[in-house]
């Protein structure tokens, strides 16, 4: 598992950094990042805009290892509101044990920016998601495969550090649901529902990267 999160990771991240080599063969000087940080302040998103992002989740240093990898891309119907697809994949792993999960989906969200402050270079936002998710739990004995629907509605921010690049950090997971049908197994639904209930980010970092076209 670390190598395919390991291999995933980089390759999500050489995906969205080739988008800002504008100067490649050139050094950058400490005057050109003091100009970049700059260009961040007052970044707004605008109508017909794209975006591309990023979230990797990892948990480690307890008796399981999971990680999730969920890249998006964005539309803008306006200055506030975007819509776009997403796919979502990762795993666990039980440590002294051969059990471990593996799982893909996809799906669609809707976000909107409610929030911007520090000269418009933070954005909190809400994101509604709805997807499709394939789970195959395997270890000693049993290999079982379920199909789910999830439905979620999550809080976020991004931190604008250029006027294209922004930090992504998964706040809290206010709603969620799941419908799991396993192939050997009765159906079954679960709903959590989550007020005043914010991830701990440095213990279990969610975090990623947006790029604004």
């Amino acid at each position: 598992m670390k190598k395919i999160l390991l291999t995933a990771t980089i390759a999500l991240f050489t995906i969205v950094t080739s988008h800002a080599q504008q100067i490649p063969d050139q050094q950058i000087t400490q005057s050109q990042v003091q100009d970049q940080l700059h260009s961040a302040k007052g970044v707004s998103f605008e109508k017909g805009g794209f975006f591309v992002e990023g979230s990797i989740s990892v948990s480690t240093g307890g008796d399981t290892d999971s990680y999730g990898i969920n890249p998006k891309v964005g539309y803008f119907l306006s200055d506030k509101f975007a819509v776009g697809g997403d796919i979502d994949f990762g795993g666990t792993e039980v440590k002294g044990s051969s059990a471990e999960t593996d799982f893909f989906g996809i799906g669609a969200f809707a976000r909107y920016y409610f929030l911007e402050i520090a000269d418009k270079r933070l954005k909190a936002y809400g994101d509604v998601g709805l997807g499709y998710g394939h789970h195959r739990s395997q270890g000693n004995g049993y290999d079982n495969t379920s199909n789910d629907i999830k439905a979620n509605v999550t809080l976020g921010v991004n931190y604008f550090f250029t006027r294209h690049f922004a930090a992504t950090f998964v706040l809290a997971d206010i709603l969620t649901y799941n419908n799991a049908n396993p192939e050997d197994g009765d159906a079954t639904d679960t709903f959590e529902l989550n007020i005043n209930l914010f991830n701990n980010i440095f213990a279990q970092p969610q975090f990623g990267l947006l790029y604004r076209f």
